[in-house]
């Protein structure tokens, strides 16, 4: 059979099996084994496990579990209560400003923790309530958290981050550091949207009353609340960009501090770190079998000779390196509306990299882009996992509709900030050849 034929089959057989519901994982491990075992035989399991073993014992891999960890004792830690308490009192006077704090909220969050659903879980609990109950149209409101959280994968640290790395052999440390000032350039966009938006529609986030906005004194003490996230982001990032700790070294750091945190709000019990204990063993055994997976799709892959076949087909794209960077964003979008980001990194990155290889391409500039793709992935209807997070701790009055609706205008903000880093590639450079030094060419 040809490679035409046989590269066809292999990835009809994945859409097949996805579309009927089986697994993520043991459809590409599943049907990557039962391909390589027809065109190599046997020896191919000898190669996805000498493959595997590798990975297992690589050092960055602990890191994923300590970050893992870290997110769910701060999701319990208290910590977002009394921040949202400050931003409540220096912001609510605004029009938006609970909005915009609540993105804030997001951000720091993002600094500590490294997944996405903690902050979106949290200030679905704590945030959404409050700006509902204060005027603040349900969808702006919504939309807010949603794009929000989802900046956990993309301001370091990063757990897909770690993945990308891992799967791409790049430095991890120059990957959180390029993730920085892509994730501030966000922030702004979006509290530059929202402010425009209730500056023009003041009907849609009102300001607070005069009463409930406190008096500098509440306001200087409240100030109190970001001491200690910025504690964690000071030993998680510092350590890294330093150059006193790796970035798993500072994995262990963040857990450290996310315990100082639950201890101060004295949340510190055994049944908040057995939870999260719990939590973290599931997801860590998740990310496992998902490295066994890739291991064996992107070995299925080569021997199949799929990826010359590919790489072929993408440099053929009109357009040059920007009508191949198109169309891998489009692909990644539309990937993202109906799978987990770290299956689409699974299936695509094996095509995509010897793409950003071949036009010389930074892949740590690269990598920043296909984060924020997954990002928007978590967002995008009708199975990013926001939304169901979301709607999980939401009022009942906040639909899935509306939900859905919600997203559209963070989602085209957040492709602006793509598209202003495919032009601007030093919004993510910067910061990796400030701390590390300009790569070797």
């Amino acid at each position: 059979m040809s490679v035409e034929w046989t590269t066809a089959l292999f990835f009809g057989s994945l859409l097949f099996f996805l579309f009927v519901g089986v697994p993520l994982v043991f459809t590409l491990g599943g049907i990557s084994v039962v391909f390589l075992y027809f065109s190599i035989g046997t020896p191919g399991f000898y190669i996805v496990a000498s493959k595997f073993w590798d990975s297992m014992t690589s050092f960055t891999l602990i890191a994923i579990p300590m970050y893992v960890y870290m997110a769910m004792l701060l999701e319990k830690s208290g910590v977002a209560n009394n921040l949202y308490r400050m931003m409540h009192l220096w912001f609510g006077g605004f029009r938006g400003g609970l909005a915009i704090g609540t993105v804030a909220i997001c951000a720091i969050f993002a600094a500590m923790s490294g997944v996405s659903g903690a902050a979106v879980v949290t200030m679905g609990t704590i945030a959404l309530p409050q700006m509902l109950n204060r005027g603040y149209d349900k969808r702006l409101a919504a939309g807010a958290i949603n794009c929000g959280g989802g900046w956990g994968i993309l301001i370091p640290p990063s757990v897909l981050m770690i993945l990308y790395a891992m799967l791409t052999e790049v430095s991890v440390g120059r990957l959180f550091a390029s993730g920085i000032l892509p994730g501030v350039l966000l922030f702004t966009l979006v509290t530059i949207y929202i402010g425009v938006r209730a500056w023009l529609q003041p009907e849609l986030a009102p300001a607070l009353p005069p009463e409930e906005r406190g008096d500098w004194k509440m306001k200087i003490d409240s100030l109190k609340a970001v001491f200690l996230p910025l504690l964690i982001v000071a030993l998680v990032l510092g350590a890294i960009f330093t150059g006193l700790a790796t970035a798993t070294e500072s994995a262990a750091l963040g857990v450290l501090g996310a315990l100082v945190a639950a201890a101060v709000h004295r949340k510190l019990t055994l049944a908040v770190l057995n939870d999260s204990a719990i939590q973290t063993l599931r997801l860590t055994a998740m990310v496992m079998w998902i490295l066994f997976a890739a291991h064996a799709f992107s070995t299925a892959y080569t021997t199949l000779g799929a990826n010359a076949l590919i790489d072929d087909l993408m440099l053929l794209i009109p357009g040059g390196p920007y009508g191949a960077l198109v169309f891998m964003m489009l692909v990644l979008f539309v990937l993202g509306m109906v799978l987990d980001p770290v299956g689409i990194m699974l299936i695509t990155l094996p095509a995509f990299m010897p793409v950003v290889q071949n036009y010389g391409w930074d892949p740590i500039w690269f990598g920043v882009l296909f984060i924020i793709m997954m990002e928007v992935g978590y967002m995008t209807p009708p199975f990013g996992f926001n939304l169901f997070y979301l709607k999980g701790v939401a009022p009942p009055e906040v639909t899935m509709h509306d939900l859905y609706v919600s997203v559209i205008p963070y989602v085209l903000v957040t492709l602006l900030g793509a598209l202003i880093i495919v032009f601007f590639p030093q919004i993510a450079l910067y910061l990796p050849n400030l701390f590390f030094g300009a790569p070797i060419t």
